[in-house]
């Protein structure tokens, strides 16, 4: 009798919970399929359904954007990726990406009331997100929006919020997170009275250290 309701639980287990499959919303130029147990590429199309352990080829000058639940994967040229696990259960979906080579960006837009557990691992990092957006290759990480947790093959997880990057160190260990260059120069605009001398700044930050450039302005006078 125990034997009959231990097995009746986990049934009820595996009913709450079911796989999904991509869709492939949009391509550009060669895109290519190998579904699980095949041996050969096929060409993708739109519409096409991409399943769990399915891999996706990117050809030079091509992109795939791809639907997955609440998130979309948009798969640059040059990049090879596999959807791995794709699940949902109750209001949680897990989706789970390898990336060989290449580069891919990521949305993950759950709606109110759900969650999203987003990981994209390559042979050297990992990112894992919840709700956010951000593109990676298989050793760096930008964050373009919300929060990501990024974990190298050694060394404590670091997180990284929009606006910043990150990269994998030649240890496995994962750097400290930098502004991003094109978002992190500011300007002030010259303000003053006619004649005034006033001053603006540009400040960007990269891995190398800060560069600033101060520079006065005196405007016309009439």
């Amino acid at each position: 009798m125990k034997r009959i309701i231990f097995t009746a639980f986990f049934i009820t287990l595996a009913a709450g919970a079911f796989c999904q499959n991509g869709i492939i919303r949009e391509l550009t130029g060669e895109v290519e399929l190998k579904k699980a147990g095949s041996s050969v590429f096929v060409p993708a199309a739109a519409g096409d359904s991409v399943s769990t352990n399915t891999i996706v080829s990117t050809g030079f000058r091509s992109t795939a954007i791809i639907s997955v639940g609440n998130s979309v994967i948009t798969v640059r040229p040059l990049t090879r990726l596999t959807l791995a696990d794709i699940q949902s259960a109750e209001n949680t979906e897990n989706v789970n990406v390898k990336l060989q080579t290449g580069r891919v960006r990521v949305e993950v837009k759950p709606p109110a009331g759900t969650r999203t557990n987003f990981n994209v691992q390559s042979p050297s990092v990992t990112a894992s997100v919840r709700g956010t957006t951000f593109e990676m290759d298989t050793k760096n990480l930008n964050g373009i929006e919300g929060k990501i947790l990024l974990t190298g093959t050694s060394g404590a997880a670091v997180l990284v919020t929009g606006g910043n990057s990150s990269s994998v160190n030649i240890d496995g260990t994962v750097s400290n997170p930098v502004v991003n260059a094109e978002q992190s120069i500011q300007v002030q605009q010259p303000v003053g009275l006619d004649g005034e001398t006033v001053k603006f700044q540009m400040k960007s930050q990269s891995n190398e250290g800060d560069l600033e450039v101060s520079v006065d302005y005196t405007p016309d006078s009439h």
